[in-house]
């Protein structure tokens, strides 16, 4: 019996894309309006006489701003509540702090050209720079609403695919970003940990820690030991043993507990293989630029924070900011919910409160932070979503 033939366009008509486009939009804009709206319990200044009192409910000896069952009703206390939009309202901004935010924003710039760059580069130049747009919006919109443990790397081979790029190159390409990125890390945690040493890049406790990972260098080695450990599988599996991986992938999810996951530890066998035949023979330029690319794209997202840091903050050591996120990225990495959210507002939390003067301003910093890294993908991938389908629909 035959296939039935399916019409894309008709598919992927406007009617039909209106729907999820709506629901995108309201719920990127609840996301920011609540953000916005979200009350927090922040410390007094000296003249001013708060309305409650910290009480340390669950005994971890951390002010957790955002629970209320830590702060008890106290006309002589030193916490008041305020939304995140009073703080904004509250603030004295002056021309140094918009430069600052404005440098933020154009880290922001460089972060996402210099993907651009490597994806163009990666696949040849096969796409233009207003198609490799479309794709870095899209992957980062997949990865702001997938928990980062997960990723937006499956979606991406799909987004490459529509735009024209074969199974295989698309396949190859998103393995090589995946081991560019794993790769600038492992080269610069190293480097940034003998510029600044490791006494000032871990912070004494964090909030969500237990057991033996209750300090975060532990969590932090661990977590780099398996980047490490899992790059070095996919190089070698790529570009020495391909069909040897496959087989061994095979033969271990055959065993009972595992078989569950077979037929993924399959297609991630084929993946490799097909990513092993597609970068046989490519020269060293192919490797370099990208490379580069991942580099500037890398620290400019870094960075960000030092230049929100500087609207608030005239003098700290950028360095530590720096070296802090790297161990911070790893928290953020294996967190279970969409684009991290909470655990990068917990971990910021933790790693930088001894560096913000006040509760307020590490509150705002965070915010910022936010608004720049995450918000501003959930509206352009559902920005752009629309118009890449119709104009992919023939591939």
């Amino acid at each position: 019996m035959e296939t039935p033939e399916i019409d894309i366009n008709k598919q992927f008509n406007w009617k039909r894309i209106l729907i999820p486009v709506l629901l995108g939009v309201l719920a990127s804009g609840f996301l920011l309006v609540r953000s916005l709206n979200e009350v927090k319990f922040v410390q007094t200044d000296q003249e001013e006489v708060g309305a409650y009192t910290w009480q340390d409910a669950n005994d971890n000896g951390l002010v957790d701003s955002g629970d209320p069952e830590e702060f008890v009703p106290d006309p002589s206390g030193a916490y008041i509540k305020k939304s995140f939009k009073d703080m904004l309202a509250d603030q004295r901004w002056t021309m140094y702090s918009f430069l600052a935010l404005l440098g933020a924003l154009l880290t922001v710039v460089i972060r996402d050209l210099g993907y651009m760059y490597r994806i163009r580069s990666l696949t040849d130049n096969a796409i233009s720079w207003r198609k490799s747009f479309d794709v870095i919006m899209l992957w980062e919109f997949a990865s702001a609403l997938t928990p980062s443990v997960v990723g937006g790397s499956g979606v991406a081979i799909f987004i490459l695919n529509r735009e024209g790029i074969n199974l295989g190159k698309s396949t190859a390409t998103v393995f090589v970003t995946a081991m560019m990125d794993e790769l600038f890390y492992i080269v610069t945690v190293p480097v940034v940990i003998l510029i600044v040493g490791s006494a000032d890049i871990f912070p004494e406790s964090w909030v969500g820690g237990t057991g033996v990972f209750a300090s975060v260098k532990p969590l932090f080695y661990a977590g780099y030991g398996f980047i490490v450990l899992l790059t070095t599988i996919i190089f070698l599996s790529i570009f020495f043993f391909p069909y040897g991986f496959k087989r061994l992938l095979m033969r271990l999810f055959t065993v009972k507990i595992l078989r569950r996951w077979l037929r993924r530890a399959t297609q991630v066998g084929e993946e490799i293989v097909i990513s092993s035949e597609e970068l046989k023979g490519k020269r060293m330029g192919y490797w370099i630029r990208p490379f580069i690319a991942t580099m500037i794209s890398w620290t400019a997202r870094f960075f960000t924070l030092n230049f929100i840091f500087l609207a608030f903050i005239s003098s700290f050591d950028h360095f530590v900011v720096y070296a802090r996120q790297l161990v911070m990225w790893v928290i953020m990495l294996i967190s279970p919910t969409p684009g991290s959210s909470g655990v990068a507002e917990l971990a910021l939390d933790s790693f930088f409160r001894d560096i913000i003067p006040t509760s307020i301003v590490l509150l705002l910093v965070t915010l910022l932070w936010r608004l720049l890294t995450y918000f501003p993908y959930l509206f352009l991938g559902v920005a752009v979503l629309p118009g890449w389908i119709r104009r992919t629909s023939k591939n």
